[in-house]
């Protein structure tokens, strides 16, 4: 669904008084944001959401449940393709949708795996120059773009302004990324550079185009898989933001205790991310209710082993950070779901994220 699936299966004390001092009174630490200037009444969580599919919302109540839980933003996710979800805002459906969370106060967002409608496939056709080449010196048409053709840059600059006219956020907070867990250009010119950094190029760019029709425009550069890894030759530009989805770790335990190499190296990672995009506007992308991952992105779906001990030992964990933008995915619960295991962990979400507060 969003993700390569992991090699190894997934497996599942809280310190929210010990990380409330840490965060309010001492001095900052390594991996630990400094003291608190926030009123004792504001959430600490401004971003609390999730991300689901239009296919998820045969369950019809999902805007107003999120918002009973406590949520304040949804966000819609392409797996495959920005173009389809685009006709389904554009639809009877989406636009119901739309006009629910607009009277209830939910923000809309939209994150896609964009790359193949930035950048179509079928110009690989005439301009082969535009794509990436593979490790054996080959321009091949999957997979992302060379980040060194100005054309296929100016491509992507002016299909994500054209998709942002349907797909346009309430919160200016865009999320195109690349295609999902492959790799980026070999070329000559592109080969020195890692994929987080070319997927960062791109974000670069992204932002200043589309700041030309929206002037809120902040672009997300998503830590994830083989673009987790922060980037060292390449600075993220004003508006480029953090979102990190560590998809390989384990959800039997505390994110912050897990002893296994693959959660150890996604743990790793985020404090060398958040030193160089910072603090204040990063976002966690979690999968704490992400059946379809747990389900191994195929039907029926199992039921959603959800933890609400580890959530909240994982959430003192992201604010002792300085994080204030939480949300997770959601995929799979949909109206078949709901009716045969209920909704109880989005409840039990929500009430985390608003439990702690200053």
């Amino acid at each position: 669904m969003v993700a390569m699936i992991p090699s190894k299966p997934f497996t599942c004390s809280r310190r929210g008084f010990l990380g409330g001092l840490a965060c309010g009174l001492f001095a900052a630490k390594p991996g630990v944001a400094g003291p608190s200037t926030r009123p004792v009444d504001e959430p600490r969580f401004l971003t609390r959401g999730v991300v689901i599919t239009a296919d998820d919302l045969t369950w019809a109540d999902w805007p107003r449940q999120a918002k009973a839980a406590g949520l304040n933003t949804i966000g819609l996710h392409a797996p495959v393709s920005a173009r389809v979800l685009a006709q389904f805002i554009q639809s009877q459906a989406g636009q119901q949708f739309l006009d629910t969370c607009r009277q209830i106060g939910l923000a809309v967002e939209y994150e896609l795996h964009a790359m193949s409608d930035l950048l179509p496939r079928r110009l690989f056709d005439t301009s082969p120059e535009l794509f990436r080449m593979n490790d054996q010196g080959v321009r091949v048409r999957e997979g992302n773009l060379c980040v060194h053709s100005e054309q296929a840059l100016q491509v992507v600059a002016e299909n994500a302004v054209d998709i942002a006219k349907t797909l346009r956020p309430t919160t200016g907070r865009y999320f195109y990324w690349g295609d999902d867990g492959l790799a980026w250009c070999r070329c000559p010119k592109c080969r020195g550079l890692s994929d987080t950094e070319q997927s960062l190029m791109v974000s670069n760019h992204l932002v200043a185009a589309l700041r030309k029709v929206d002037p809120r425009a902040r672009v997300a550069h998503l830590a994830y898989h083989n673009t987790l890894a922060p980037p060292r030759q390449v600075k993220p530009a004003e508006g480029v933001f953090l979102e990190y989805a560590p998809i390989h770790r384990r959800y039997d335990v505390p994110f912050e205790r897990a002893d296994d190499a693959q959660s150890r190296q996604e743990f790793e990672k985020l404090d060398a991310n958040l030193e160089v995009f910072g603090r204040e506007d990063a976002r966690v992308l979690e999968y704490w209710l992400d059946v379809s991952l747990f389900s191994k992105w195929k039907k029926p779906a199992v039921k959603l082993p959800f933890n609400p001990e580890v959530l909240s030992a994982d959430l003192d964990t992201y604010a002792r950070r300085g994080i204030r933008h939480v949300t997770t995915f959601a995929v799979y619960i949909d109206a078949e779901y709901v009716a045969k295991y209920g909704a109880e962990p989005l409840r039990q979400y929500g009430e985390a994220l608003n439990r702690t507060r200053g």
